[in-house]
């Protein structure tokens, strides 16, 4: 039987996942927008800004970027003026700039470490996206720089505000599933040969520095624990030229303090629509895809646990575009800089990311 959210909410099992969400609402009358200067005018850069035009307390008020005119025309967009926008040289200026209060980084992963630490000297609220650095120590850098500068850091885990995602760790938190014995995920493409991310000095390394942490960090917040192990091989197949700094394929099992036991594959030889797949004592559920900025979808089947009664489906989708995914994170973050409050994923779980993915090529 397919439910839809108001039918499966009655049923009791589930329909409290808003309670998880973070608080973001409309921004109090009068009360100002959080400004962002966008660092790295890519791709993930305009998913961002896109995002930000629907957020109710967040606005584009700078950016960084080492192409003057590209820079214009996006300044012009979204009504930045002319100077507002900065080169990766003279970015530290923008300390002066009263209307930026925080910077999004979007930057190669290599380039996360040092934008963040310079945004926080310059006082400024910093939004990273993940991998939160390559290495474990630039990690901790970037945490104390921003401690020591008194702003705050946010690493861009946007499935952690994410509907479905939060529907899922619910329901296992509610017991719906029984005791969860085992997880699965996967994600990955097949990487175009020119992308900067197939060079490691930029990527720190494989996908998964890239598409595998999705499922990394999946496992920890599916099942609200820290890792104690960690099992992996690698492979190669291509013999192109692609994967000459790096690994194609990784695989790495993963067990929680509680015994579950979680496998994760990621890869930049295939497509792998990414996906998670959890299997308890009462049922199951599965999220694919799970780690799209779209058309997430979620199934999953278990008991009630009373005697005789059927089992209980679900068969949900969320089919916002990308920007959605940007506008919680924006919301989120400004409203903790509004309020001085905690991000939900805050440098320290990015520092977290970066042990286990050492651990894991270590293993490997």
């Amino acid at each position: 039987m397919g439910l839809s959210r108001r039918e499966f909410s009655r049923l009791g099992a589930m329909g409290l996942a808003a309670r998880m969400l973070p608080s973001v609402g409309v921004a109090a009358q009068g009360e100002r927008k959080i400004g962002y200067a966008v660092i790295g005018l890519g791709l993930i850069g305009d998913h961002f800004m896109r995002g930000v035009q629907s957020s109710p307390n967040s606005k584009i008020t700078g950016l960084v970027s080492g192409h003057r005119d590209k820079a214009e025309r996006i300044a012009a967009q979204y009504g930045v003026p002319k100077s507002s926008i900065y080169s990766y040289e003279d970015m530290d200026k923008f300390r002066d700039n009263k209307t930026i209060d925080a910077v999004y980084v979007a930057l190669p992963n290599s380039m996360h470490a040092e934008y963040t630490i310079r945004s926080a000297k310059a006082g400024k609220h910093v939004l990273c996206e993940k991998p939160m650095s390559t290495t474990v120590k630039e990690a901790e850098d970037m945490i104390a720089a921003c401690k020591a500068a008194n702003v705050k850091l946010m690493i861009a885990y946007g499935l952690h505000y994410e509907p479905l995602n939060l529907k899922a760790v619910k329901l296992i938190r509610d017991g719906a599933l029984g005791k969860v014995q085992t997880i699965n995920g996967a994600f990955g493409f097949n990487a175009n040969p020119t992308a900067w991310r197939l060079n490691k000095a930029l990527a720190g390394g494989g996908s998964l520095f890239d598409v595998g942490i999705y499922v990394l960090n999946a496992s920890r917040y599916l099942t609200g624990e820290e890792p104690v192990k960690f099992t992996a091989v690698t492979s190669t197949i291509d013999q192109d030229g692609r994967f000459k700094t790096m690994e194609e394929n990784i695989s790495w099992t993963t067990k929680f303090p509680s015994g579950i036991v979680a496998t994760g594959s990621s890869t930049y030889g295939t497509q792998m629509p990414g996906y998670f797949k959890v299997f308890g004592s009462k049922g199951w559920l599965e999220m694919g895809p799970a780690f799209n900025y779209d058309g997430l979808k979620l199934r999953a089947s278990f008991s009630s646990g009373e005697k005789g009664s059927p089992n209980i489906e679900i068969d949900d989708a969320n089919p916002e575009r990308d920007p959605m995914h940007f506008t919680r994170e924006a919301d989120h973050f400004s409203e903790c800089v509004l309020r001085n409050q905690t991000p939900r994923s805050p440098g320290e779980e990015g520092l977290r990311d970066m042990k286990y993915i050492e651990q894991i090529y270590a293993s490997a």
